[in-house]
């Protein structure tokens, strides 16, 4: 096939057909664009998901399952191709209790981490979605609130694949979505001021979670709780963290901090559903 050549795949199990080619995505990525006619959001969002599957998982492997509307789509392809035979001796991991309860009723067999069947934490591949993306695929990540659970499984995967819409791409992390950060219940108000005079964050508002914790909107008035028994700060920022690296180092060194929604360098790739179909960037 030529550069100019267009390659165009038939996926009968998963529902679509794609064109692809290669041009640049950001500086220095290659990104593979696709057409799909007539989709809605919701069904971009289901094809990025089963394609993370398709291409991704393999029998025989150990998953992490990620959490969020997009990482659902992933967790249900995983259940169809394990219910039809495809896919064979698969064990995953959950990271929160709602993915876990949708893994359980769709019957995809679940452990957690250090077990003899997660090869004592060696996963395969994770599968999550992001609620934001900059161009060297760091990641704000903790929107629906399972942050903790999600990087403790992520960074255990040999692989890392982000499912996103391509309106979770920016420029710079911050002003496009809050930096989510999982903190102690004890002492709260000293934590979440020690936070907001980090250097590296310096004029973040930062701003306790009221409510359900799978959203950050105030939608209760009492603390936003954790599957784990804590609480969020979302850090509000209106203009972009200027290195990323380093705030996700001072806020790890935060006491009272238990894990923050920056995930840097730990993306394989993106798969990115957008108005005009699927594209992917690699690390």
């Amino acid at each position: 096939m030529t550069n100019t050549g267009m390659l165009v795949w038939t996926i009968a199990t998963a529902g679509y057909v794609l064109s692809s080619g290669s041009t640049p995505l950001f500086a220095a990525a290659a990104r593979t664009t696709s057409t799909l006619a007539m989709a809605t959001q919701d069904e971009l969002k289901k094809q990025v998901g089963y394609k993370a599957v398709d291409d991704y998982v393999k029998s025989g492997m150990v998953v992490g399952l990620g959490t969020g509307s997009t990482a659902a789509f992933a967790v249900e392809r995983v259940g169809q191709l394990l219910k039809d035979g495809t896919l064979k001796d698969v064990v995953c991991i959950p990271t929160s209790v709602r993915t876990k309860e949708q893994a359980e009723e769709l019957g995809i067999p679940l452990t957690t981490l250090g077990t003899p069947e997660s090869k004592f934490s060696k996963l395969d591949v994770a599968i999550d979605g992001a609620d934001e993306v900059d161009p060297q695929l760091n990641l704000v990540k903790g929107g629906g609130g399972a942050l903790f659970r999600e990087k403790i499984v992520e960074v255990c995967a040999e692989k890392f694949i982000v499912i996103v819409d391509d309106s979770k791409l920016c420029d710079g992390l911050g002003p496009g979505f809050p930096l989510p950060v999982e903190i102690v219940p004890f002492c709260w108000e000293h934590t979440m001021q020690t936070i907001g005079n980090l250097p590296s964050l310096a004029g973040c508002e930062p701003k306790l979670r009221r409510g359900s914790s799978s959203n950050n909107k105030e939608d209760g008035p009492d603390p936003a709780v954790t599957d784990n028994g804590n609480y969020i700060v979302d850090l509000f920022f209106k203009s972009p963290i200027a290195d990323a690296p380093k705030a996700a180092e001072e806020l790890k060194n935060t006491c009272g901090v238990v894990e923050h929604g920056l995930f840097c360098g730990m993306t394989t790739a993106v798969i990115i559903a957008g108005k005009d179909g699927i594209s992917q960037k690699n690390a």
